[in-house]
């Protein structure tokens, strides 16, 4: 019976403690919810800014011209008016004074007729919206924005699954006509996959092709110091000079438009729910997609600081910002810029790098520890990926390659982007 009395116990306490942590997770799914809902509306709002901003374009294109025309008409009949007066008083005049009134009137009667026919050849000007109808379907017909499982303990969704490297290759990313070394201080990923590398040294990004070997780069006025995909073909890329240059991505890369921010000589940006997240000297500043400062995130509630150092890299994963601090690790922020959550190991030294699997699986690199260390979704700390022993130093960027499952580390003393191939 006493033994009995005790298993009880114990049951209820984890039982009290699950019923905790489940409660914890329904607010973290909340969370997710209502960012998917928040990213839905204003990638539809932006869309729809884009829509009005090509209609008034084409508006005044289009009143332009017509206001040109009947300017034209306008001067016209006031020739015609003119040269009938003229024609009234022919008479009056010589041979050869006729002949070349005679000649003028005849100009102004083609030149009249001529506006007559191309106005009649072009028809009435229209405006007119093709709705782009597969953006409708793919939404109304989706049946739910994700799905909410039960799962036991024993179920392997709840199992932290532990990575570990089964090849490694290292990619040549310089050009020839770099006018250095390259180093690579931002990687990231468009949703077809694409990778795009930004280039401090070289005042350039770089498109990769399928099999990371460069495909086409686009020259820029300063340093790049952080890169993020902000569309399906768009990315944005924060230069030392203090703007943030949003790239088309398209056949060729072309500078679209910019926006001023501060500190753009530290490392770091990311795009989350329609803003901008960028580090700066002791803080992170999140921006609108205009340049307007939303806030500063540097202090908690009780006016400590979030960060052990300068933030550095940022990456988006399970509804949370993720922000290195050059440390021993990163801080988990929610959108509102209060801490989530630590992901910290003191193996990790100078921590820079940081990118987020499929899985919610975080990994972070150390500068000066020459290794990265793996963090699972509710922050505990599952070992290393790599050590010192692999031989990656250095490491100032990663992205993880979705569509590949491997891992892209990129060093600012190489000319090598090293590829891992993970697996568990």
């Amino acid at each position: 019976m006493g033994n009995i009395q005790t298993r009880l116990e114990e049951t209820e306490r984890k039982m009290q403690t699950n019923t905790n942590s489940v409660e914890e997770q329904r607010n973290d799914v909340i969370s997710q919810v209502e960012a998917i809902e928040r990213d839905l509306v204003e990638h539809i709002q932006k869309l729809k800014h884009e829509a009005l901003k090509a209609l008034e374009t084409e508006y005044s294109l289009v009143k332009e011209d017509l206001e040109t025309n009947i300017s034209q008409i306008s001067k016209l009949k006031q020739e015609i008016e003119k040269t009938s007066s003229q024609l009234q008083t022919a008479h009056n005049l010589n041979m050869r004074e006729q002949f070349v009134q005679t000649k003028l009137i005849q100009q102004t009667v083609n030149d009249a007729m001529k506006v007559f026919e191309q106005s009649e050849d072009k028809g009435r000007v229209c405006l007119r919206f093709t709705e782009n109808t597969e953006l409708k379907s793919s939404i109304t017909t989706s049946t739910c924005l994700g799905r909410v499982q039960r799962v036991t303990e024993k179920n392997s969704l709840l199992t932290s699954k532990i990575y570990k490297v089964s090849s490694r290759k290292e990619i040549n990313i310089k050009m020839t006509n770099d006018r250095t070394q390259c180093y690579i201080n931002d990687i990231c990923q468009l949703v077809d996959g694409t990778i795009i590398l930004a280039d401090y040294n070289n005042y350039r990004i770089k498109r990769l092709d399928v099999n990371y070997n460069i495909k086409d780069c686009l020259n820029l006025e300063s340093y790049p110091t952080g890169i993020c995909c902000t569309g399906n073909t768009e990315v944005a890329v924060k230069l030392y000079n203090d703007k943030v240059w949003f790239i088309s991505v398209g056949s060729s890369l072309s500078k679209v438009r910019y926006i001023s921010v501060t500190d753009g000589g530290y490392q770091g940006m990311t795009y989350y729910a329609g803003e901008l997240w960028v580090s700066a000297e002791n803080c992170v500043n999140v921006y609108s997609m205009t340049g307007t400062l939303i806030k500063s995130i540097s202090e908690n509630v009780n006016s400590q600081h979030i960060f052990k150092s300068t933030p550095q890299q940022i990456a988006v994963g399970g509804g949370t910002v993720i922000v290195t601090d050059d440390s021993d690790g990163a801080v988990c922020l929610n959108r509102d810029g209060t801490v989530k959550r630590e992901l910290r190991d003191q193996r990790l030294i100078s921590s820079y790098g940081v990118c987020v699997a499929k899985d919610g699986t975080v990994f972070i690199s150390g500068f000066y520890s020459y290794n990265i260390m793996m963090f699972d979704r509710d922050g505990k700390c599952l070992g290393e990926l790599v050590d010192y022993k692999c031989g990656v130093k250095d490491q100032v960027a990663m992205c993880y390659d979705k569509t590949k499952n491997c891992v892209l580390v990129a060093s600012s003393s190489s000319n090598k982007l090293v590829v891992l191939n993970i697996s568990h």
